[in-house]
C-alpha cells in the first residue's frame, strides 16, 4: 500500500505541476516543436476522452476517474505485490490527475476540461497523466497474461509451498 500510494502521489504531483506549467507558459502560444512537427507541446482544453471522443459525456467520464481511484483503494488491501503496486499506483495517479481537471478546470461542475499538451502529430494530444494511465493499463494487461496475481502475505505463501499438506 505505501508503494502504491508514493508512486500514485508521484504520478499526480507530475501532472498537475506539467499541467500548471504549460498552461502559464504555452496557452494561447504557438506550438513548440520538440521533434520537428511529430512532437510538439500544444495545449489544448479536451471535454471528452480520449481523442476528443465524448465531449458531451464529461461527467460520465468524471464518475469513471473516481470509481476507478476507489476500486483501486478497495484493491490496494490484498495488495502484496511490488509491480502490482507500481502498476494500480500509475493507473491511480493518472485518473486522479484527470479528475482533478473535470473537477476545478472551466467549467467545473464535474465537466471541467482536461489540459493536454502533449501532439503526437497523426494521433492524438495528451497529457502525463493519459501516460500514467496507458502505462499502468499495459502492465495490468501484461500481469494478467502471465498469470501474476496480486499478492499474498509472504508468511501464508510460505505456509502453502508445495510441501504444505492438502485441505479438505
Amino acid at each position: 500500500m505505501p508503494l502504491l500510494l508514493a508512486v500514485a502521489c508521484l504520478a499526480y504531483a507530475v501532472d498537475l505541476f506539467s499541467k500548471l506549467a504549460v498552461v502559464t507558459k504555452l496557452e494561447h502560444h504557438d506550438p513548440v516543436n520538440v521533434m520537428g512537427t511529430w512532437l510538439q507541446l500544444r495545449v489544448i482544453r479536451n471535454s471528452g476522452a480520449a481523442f476528443g471522443m465524448g465531449a458531451a459525456s464529461t461527467v460520465v467520464f468524471t464518475v469513471i476517474a473516481a470509481a476507478v481511484a476507489l476500486a483501486i483503494v478497495r484493491l490496494a488491501r490484498r495488495l502484496y505485490s511490488v509491480p502490482w503496486a507500481i502498476a494500480l499506483g500509475l493507473l491511480m495517479g493518472g485518473a486522479l490527475g484527470n479528475l482533478t481537471d473535470r473537477l476545478f478546470r472551466t467549467p467545473g461542475q464535474l465537466r471541467g476540461a482536461v489540459v493536454d499538451f502533449i501532439s503526437v502529430r497523426g494521433f492524438s494530444v495528451m497529457n502525463l497523466a493519459d501516460w500514467a494511465i496507458v502505462c499502468g493499463g499495459v502492465l495490468i494487461v501484461f500481469f494478467a497474461f502471465r498469470g501474476w496475481e496480486l499478492g499474498e502475505p509472504r508468511e501464508e505463501a510460505a505456509d502453502q509451498g508445495p510441501s504444505a499438506p492438502a485441505q479438505a
